[in-house]
């Protein structure tokens, strides 16, 4: 029974990771069910044995890749040694350091990721993100309070206030990417799209002014400026 058990999810990781490099190499709309069969040599029945669709599919592989977020989070959410301050800010290092080092997938995902036929299963990639990471900062910002450094009224509200405001800065960030700006103009509003929002994750926590940085100018450069006018 345990080598059963071992060969489905192996069969199944195995799709997904077929699934992730055509997406890399494809992007999602121009991948096909078939060209998952004809990259690892199975028959439809198998693919479908697994998942329902190729949305399902897609659904499976986003959560995977929640999972590993959380995974790479969590112990620095409980690190006894951190102060709550340099555990926020590990966090968002954390969570930019692996978006960008998914950007090539991010980026093939965005353009179908935003349209309107995926409206429900954005909403459900959102909750389920919301599941995994609220609770995290949750249990940040009452450390926070417990050292006196943050001072919000609401520790076990405020954890989904700044999930919410991450996924709105995010969206924003989405929307200037997408855009047909200059690289170097669409740096500018970032800058300061990243200012504003950091000012306002410092208020909802009642954290000290300039105590923390959502995101970095170099971070920011590699997903809006060109490798051109890196050199």
């Amino acid at each position: 029974m345990a080598r059963t058990v071992k060969a489905h999810a192996v069969r199944r990781n195995e799709i997904l990771d077929a699934a992730q490099r055509l997406i890399y190499t494809k992007g999602y709309e121009q991948m096909t069910i078939q060209d998952i069969l004809d990259s690892l040599q199975i028959a439809k029945g198998t693919f479908y044995h697994y998942f329902d669709s190729k949305q399902a599919l897609l659904e499976v592989l986003i959560e995977r890749i929640l999972a590993e977020m959380e995974q790479v989070l969590t112990p620095i959410v409980h690190d006894p040694h951190l102060p709550a301050l340099e555990k926020f800010q590990h966090v968002f290092a954390t969570l930019a350091r692996w978006k960008t080092a998914q950007k090539t997938f991010l980026l093939a995902l965005l353009r179908v990721w935003y349209m309107d036929e995926n409206a429900i299963v954005l909403r459900k990639m959102r909750t389920a993100a919301f599941e995994r990471i609220a609770p995290l900062l949750t249990v940040i910002i009452h450390h926070g309070r417990q050292e006196g450094i943050l001072t919000t009224p609401y520790p076990d509200q405020a954890g989904g206030v700044i999930f919410a405001l991450l996924q709105s800065f995010e969206e924003t960030l989405v929307s200037v990417l997408l855009s047909d700006e200059p690289d170097q103009d669409k740096l500018q509003r970032v800058e300061g799209i990243a200012a504003a929002y950091t000012d306002a994750l410092e208020r909802v926590l009642g954290a000290p002014a300039a105590s923390l940085q959502l995101v970095d100018i170099q971070t920011l450069r590699e997903w809006f400026v060109s490798s051109e006018d890196n050199l």
